[in-house]
């Protein structure tokens, strides 16, 4: 196939068939949303074409338009089915720390009770469940009692939390953390090779486990959105059109965020508001109901799987006795102020630990970190007992409106609850056990707010979630029982006549906890949906709403981002925020490259070029793709061709075609004038070239070109004046301007 028989040499139009590799993308770059979304109308295009031809080619067009539908429903049985397995896993290891039961080890202390003869108010000293010290002293009274059980709770606390951090950093150094920061670069069209994978997925499932049952300050329902979203990437790979097409994955990654938010929560109608208001970057109407479909399946897989355990519809049930009354908006905005102040104090802190222990040695012994903040942790929590119980469990109490059966020292006010009368409760005047109660509150407030802020980043699976709700909670229920006893006892006080028996503490444990994820997470509508549809309390949408909406003022007041913003730029990923306005007056000319007195842009031509050139180019540079001109002289532009698709297509040519040499010239046009007989074959990339590339004038404002770089998702644009190639724009060129105008360090924008 070199030089012809007859005097004149043959150009290979070598990618007439796709080649394996073409069109995809380098790790740790951006997807080009405007050609993903342009092959999957092509293909969509085709298929119905076709379907008219043949009835196989009817029913794979019907196949094709129910897979959707399909992936959705085997996203939600299997991110259902691994929650289920997570609760009961958690919840039987988290009761270990304290006893094991004789009738099955593998009964949790609720389960093992279930038959036990005891009475209600016995009911957590059932003869079957034993502590360590009743099983191994055979008393569990007296201090030597006590000190084994302190001691049994510390070693089972390190040994999990050890495993957990050993396991992550041997197989999937993707699984620690949160995942939502990275899900949400992910969503915006950022590649991370291995993060939603089948490794990722196992280790974070097992290490999310003894993570929570380790008693660290943490919770399990930010993981869980990491673990549905490597559910729904492993299970694209069953689809060809989500296989073989960024964008469209991506639209199911949206819908698996979706069902994840729903394991976590028991909030479908949530999930999907979460995944829209909060980590979605590309969210069509078909998503949206894809991703409610998906979000109730895994409710009820979960809820069939643990009917008696966290999996039921609601997460945290009440049911308040009294109405709330207009004048009690002012201790909730109160709490929505704490929320917002504590928000913004968490993200500071928690960056400032987190940039120390990545620029610091601190960073090069995780396990040893891991070991030192559970020991503190187990150490500071056994002795109190709000903190020695699961922060699912606190959060239960602390919502919980004190009933007649209720034996909790919350609970133990001086009025006898058979008292009352129908629905109504009594004046309450607090016993010494609500007094106890405040004071080990109290302490648990202070541990929590500090002990989080050196959780929450290290190397295990870490929510934040739940331990934010758990320091909005015990502020809003000391403040809660603070108002109790205020409207108590100064009954001739204008503002608390006729409402002195009307407060329920438990209302503002639920009012503080929204606050304070609202203050750290800046949800807002989500964020009332979720804690609706926790507690099932449709009536209190305005106090939370309330206490959601202040939050979020104070919070963005001091500091604009969220936390997973904030983890998004201290890792450097490369995501352009929809929701911030660019105001400044500055120019295209200013951003694009090359700057003035830099080196010429490079640019291949589109039919004067060796191969040995353009390899000379790709080795010489690290781009991630090279404009296409005529000429070097006109510089009028042609297209505009990827380094990954240049690379693997020399590479096959090379290899399976006859007459590629370094000397063979590369066209990039339709035609090519006849060469002397001699001359080696030529190479016709004009398949891989993108002939429709955005163009902006060197006088557009920069405020235009990030709008389109924000609603377009491009990677790249290029500046011409009068038709002329001048310069290049990437996303990174446009975060680091809005990084240099925010006075932030422009060089911490690290991937393409």
């Amino acid at each position: 196939n070199g030089g012809g028989m007859n005097g004149t040499s043959t150009m290979m139009d070598f990618l007439e068939e796709p080649l394996p590799g073409v069109g995809t993308y380098e790790d740790f770059n951006t997807i080009d949303w405007v050609r993903e979304k342009s092959r999957d109308r092509d293909r969509h295009r085709e298929i119905t074409s076709r379907s008219k031809e043949s009835t196989w080619a009817l029913i794979h067009s019907v196949s094709d338009a129910f897979s959707g539908w399909l992936l959705m429903l085997l996203i939600g049985l299997l991110a259902g089915s691994l929650a289920g397995l997570i609760d009961i896993s958690a919840h039987w290891m988290t009761d270990l720390k304290e006893g094991v039961c004789l009738a099955g080890f593998w009964f949790n202390h609720e389960h093992c009770c279930w038959k036990s003869n005891t009475t209600f108010t016995d009911r957590d000293k059932c003869p079957e469940w034993k502590s360590w010290s009743q099983l191994i002293l055979g008393h569990g009274e007296g201090a030597f009692a006590y000190i084994l059980n302190y001691f049994m709770y510390v070693i089972w606390a390190l040994l999990f939390s050890l495993l957990a951090v050993l396991l992550v950093k041997g197989f999937a150094p993707y699984a620690c953390g949160s995942g939502i920061p990275e899900i949400k670069t992910i969503l915006s069209g950022f590649i991370i090779r291995g993060y939603l994978g089948k490794w990722t997925l196992i280790i974070k499932t097992i290490t999310l486990v003894l993570a929570v049952s380790s008693g660290l300050s943490l919770g399990k329902e930010g993981p869980l959105v990491h673990v549905a979203c490597c559910c729904g990437n492993i299970l694209c790979h069953l689809f060809t059109k989500y296989r073989k097409n960024e964008a469209k994955r991506r639209e199911v990654l949206s819908a698996a965020a979706a069902a994840g938010v729903s394991v976590a929560f028991g909030a479908p109608i949530g999930g999907v508001l979460f995944s829209l208001e909060e980590v979605s970057y590309y969210f069509p109407l078909k998503t949206l109901w894809r991703s409610f479909f998906a979000a109730l399946v895994a409710a009820f897989t979960l809820r069939s799987i643990n009917p008696f355990g966290n999996s039921r519809l609601v997460l945290f049930y009440v049911e308040f006795h009294m109405p709330w009354h207009l004048l009690e908006l002012v201790p909730f905005i109160l709490l929505g102020i704490f929320g917002g102040l504590w928000g913004a104090f968490f993200i500071r802190s928690n960056i400032a630990w987190c940039r120390r222990r990545k620029t610091t040695k601190l960073g090069k012994y995780p396990v040893l970190e891991v070991f030192v903040v559970t020991a503190i942790t187990a150490v500071l929590a056994f002795p109190n007992e709000y903190t020695r119980m699961s922060t699912s469990e606190l959060i239960s109490e602390l919502f919980n409106d004190c009933g007649i059966l209720d034996s909790s020292k919350l609970c133990e006010y001086v009025n006898d609850f058979n008292s009352t009368k129908g629905d109504d409760l009594p004046d309450r005047a607090a016993g010494p056990g609500v007094y106890t109660a405040m004071w080990q509150l109290a302490l648990a407030l202070v541990m929590k707010v500090f002990i989080t802020i050196f959780t929450f980043g290290m190397k295990v699976p870490s929510g934040l979630f739940i331990p934010s709700m758990a320091v909005g909670a015990i502020a809003g229920r000391l403040l809660g029982v603070a108002m109790e006893q205020l409207g108590y006892y100064p009954h001739d006080w204008a503002i608390f006549r006729g409402k002195n028996d009307c407060i329920t503490p438990g209302l503002y444990a639920m009012v503080g906890a929204a606050a304070c994820l609202g203050g750290v997470t800046r949800m807002t509508v989500s964020l009332v949906v979720i804690m609706f549809e926790l507690t099932g309390g449709l009536e209190y949408i305005v106090p939370l709403m309330a206490a959601a909406m202040t939050s979020k003022w104070v919070a963005d007041a001091i500091g604009r981002e969220g936390i997973y913003d904030a983890h998004i730029r201290l890792n450097g990923y490369p995501f352009l925020e929809a929701k911030e306005e660019f105001s400044h007056k500055t120019l295209a000319m200013d951003v694009m490259r090359p700057r003035r007195n830099d080196p010429s842009l490079t640019v291949i031509t589109q039919d004067s070029m060796t191969v040995e050139d353009v390899e000379t180019i790709i080795n010489e540079t690290t781009y991630s793709g090279y404009p296409v001109v005529v000429s070097r002289e006109s510089q009028r532009l042609v297209g505009f061709v990827l380094r990954r698709d240049l690379i693997i297509s020399i590479e096959n040519a090379r290899k399976k075609q006859d007459g590629i040499v370094s000397t063979s010239i590369i066209y990039f046009t339709d035609h090519s004038p006849p060469l002397p007989p001699s001359s080696p074959s030529m190479l016709k990339l004009r398949s891989i070239l993108d002939l429709s590339p955005f163009t902006v004038t060197d006088q557009t404002p920069m405020e235009i070109v990030v709008d389109i770089f924000r609603k377009l998702g491009l990677r790249q644009c290029l500046v011409t004046h009068n038709g002329k190639l001048l310069g290049i724009i990437t996303k990174k060129d446009v975060l680091k301007h809005i990084a240099q105008l925010a006075n932030q360090d422009p060089d911490s924008i690290l991937f393409n």
